[in-house]
């Protein structure tokens, strides 16, 4: 049996795996720095909060890493709708990947904000810092600086993990694969040419990253 593979089927197609290559960026950049933000945030919360916010963000955490990301996907796109909060499926998205990254990043964050040697915290304190000056400016910047290549491999976790919003049609770029290989029935060739953009995007992304986390993020 003779098997014809047409690349320029699926090539020809490139207006719609541009808007879904965008969308896949889009989705990434805007969840990625509202959650590692949050993460930030609720790492505070967990490592030094009062005892109620800890148990809070620890449940919050737990809910999320022990759940599948399309149940949550699902939950906030059809279930809310039900609550009155009806959201486009860009939006609802976007607000999953938030929520799903945020948790992550705020294990991760915690792991490197509770290495930090207790005795650069009494330093700190000795020149009277107060306790958010000493979190944004002692504590946080070498934590991130340790835990900075997890929270990049977690962010193109979530990136990939966008392609499930195609599901609830997001145009992203799985989504874009799925109305091609629909319209000329190149299902193989759609899906070779959209890993390999995938595989682009997952490297290109680690790279920026991974240089820009010292010159903008953490410092040198």
């Amino acid at each position: 049996m003779k098997i014809e593979l047409d690349f320029m089927a699926v090539l020809s197609q490139w207006p719609l795996l541009g808007i879904g290559v965008l969308w896949t960026i889009g989705l990434t950049v805007i969840s990625s720095g509202i959650g590692v933000l949050a993460g930030v945030a609720f790492a505070w919360a967990r490592a030094s909060g009062p005892a109620w916010l800890r148990w809070v963000v620890g449940a919050y955490v737990e809910l999320i890493r022990n759940t599948p990301f399309i149940v949550q996907l699902f939950f906030i796109f059809f279930g809310l709708p039900a609550m009155g909060f009806k959201l486009s499926p860009e939006m609802a998205s976007v607000l999953a990947m938030v929520i799903n990254l945020s948790a992550y990043a705020t294990e991760i964050i915690r792991a490197g904000v509770e290495a930090t040697p207790r005795g650069q915290i009494e330093a700190a304190q000795s020149l009277a810092l107060d306790r958010m000056q000493i979190y944004t400016r002692v504590i946080l910047p070498p934590a991130l600086k340790k835990v900075w290549p997890a929270l990049v491999s977690q962010i193109i976790i979530v990136m990939l993990g966008s392609a499930v919003c195609g599901q609830i049609s997001t145009p992203e770029l799985s989504y874009a694969a799925n109305l091609i290989q629909g319209r000329n029935f190149r299902a193989f060739e759609a899906f070779i040419i959209v890993t390999t953009l995938y595989l682009a995007l997952s490297v290109g992304v680690r790279k920026l990253l991974n240089w820009a986390g010292p010159r903008f993020v953490y410092g040198r």
